[in-house]
């Protein structure tokens, strides 16, 4: 029986995919050997060494501390693609709005019948103040084609949009999904230069933090909107915020709002709201438990973003999953402490992921404590479980 602790509400048909009879799920639990998670911050949380894996519903995972989790063989799933769509349609509508003003147009509506005025005498004259350009023919530049920035891109294309699309490690099986259209380049500066709008879908880690500098936007075309979707550390504050009061930027719209950027002019801020659809959730929630499930049951290791994603059928009667630092002679060292015990392999396999990585070997008879003492004995080995 597996122990599962929810640190935020998991939709219901996500924990459907944890069987009564194999797990136990509460948000109560102190000793447990997995976690789902949405938005709750885990970096203060101390874990059980009983943790074996944390999957995390949703994309981002800034709120789980990865290589804390990694030094003690500790999985980090995530789900990539899982709320793409509901992403995606925001913002499309951001596309729209950071063009035409609705909000501003809105509110001025609002305000004339506040201050008592028949709002049907004044839209003709009033509605000058809030003309703004067609998306249609305008060119899109999307940083990062991951799941969501593709879906982006095509659909911009059915929009009408030119769309150049940036992404030193674009897979060839995104590159399959893309609309031929879609111009690809392998320089953001010729991104910059072309495009009209431009909208950011990568992850926020080391290298892309304050991607969006005043560098960056000072290669761009006057009047740019910028849309961030992603994560609000992506964009240099001071940056845009120089670039809006110059006019350089026309529009800022992030799902990541903060007091400055809500009070400053030409900035459309919306609390986070990229993949609140209840769709998106349940999506997150399935793939997050289904991750974690096949994690604890058979050792396969799908969308880890902490070690390398290796999955084998199973094979023998017995599996041991090796979490261990990327040196040589490991493997060598776990065939000989297999070999002395005349066990026999029926089936391996091994990846890594920088300094770590990952070994599942089965076995055509069962192992006991010996041998997982004995692997641990190994200066490199950081978790051993036997499947």
């Amino acid at each position: 029986m597996f122990r599962v602790r929810t640190m935020n509400k998991i939709a219901p048909v996500g924990l459907q995919e944890l069987p009564e009879e194999y797990y136990q799920v509460s948000d109560q639990f102190e000793n447990y050997e997995g976690i789902l998670v949405r938005s709750a911050v885990l970096h203060d949380t101390q874990f059980p060494p009983e943790l074996r894996a944390i999957a995390r519903a949703g994309a981002g995972v800034n709120n789980i501390p990865i290589d804390r989790c990694s030094e003690n063989g500790i999985v980090v799933f995530n789900t990539p693609g899982a709320n793409a769509n509901a992403v995606k349609e925001l913002v499309l509508a951001a596309l729209l709005y950071s063009s035409r003003d609705i909000f501003g147009g809105s509110q001025w509506v609002r305000n004339r019948v506040l201050e008592g005025t028949d709002v049907t005498t004044v839209v003709e004259r009033g509605k000058s103040a809030f003309i703004g350009p067609e998306i249609s023919g305008k060119t899109l530049g999307v940083i990062g084609l991951g799941a969501i920035g593709a879906k982006v891109a095509n659909s911009a294309i059915s929009l009408g949009m030119k769309v150049i699309g940036y992404d030193p490690f674009l897979t060839v099986d995104t590159a399959l999904l893309l609309d031929t259209h879609v111009r690809h380049t392998t320089k953001i500066e010729e991104l910059y230069r072309a495009a009209d709008y431009i909208t950011i879908h990568v992850p926020y880690n080391k290298d892309t933090a304050g991607q969006l500098n005043a560098e960056a936007i000072e290669q761009m075309k006057e009047g740019v909107r910028i849309l961030n979707f992603a994560r609000g550390g992506l964009v240099d504050d001071d940056a845009m915020i120089a670039g809006l009061e110059s006019g350089k930027v026309g529009r800022y719209i992030t799902d990541f709002p903060n007091n400055r950027l809500a009070m400053t002019k030409n900035v459309i801020c919306t609390p986070h709201l990229g993949a609140s659809t209840p769709e998106s959730e349940e999506n997150c929630a399935v793939m997050a438990a289904r991750e974690l499930r096949d994690y604890l049951e058979n050792g396969n290791i799908k969308n880890a973003v902490n070690l390398p994603n290796v999955s084998m059928p199973r094979s023998g009667v017995c599996r041991l999953c090796l979490i261990h630092r990327n040196v040589h002679s490991v493997l060598a060292g776990i065939m000989d402490i297999l070999a002395k015990k005349n066990i026999n392999v029926e089936n391996m396999t091994n990846k890594s992921r920088g300094e770590y990585a990952y070994t599942m070997v089965d076995m055509n008879t069962v192992v006991g404590e010996d041998v997982r003492a004995e692997l641990y004995t190994m200066k490199s080995m950081i978790r051993v479980r036997i499947v």
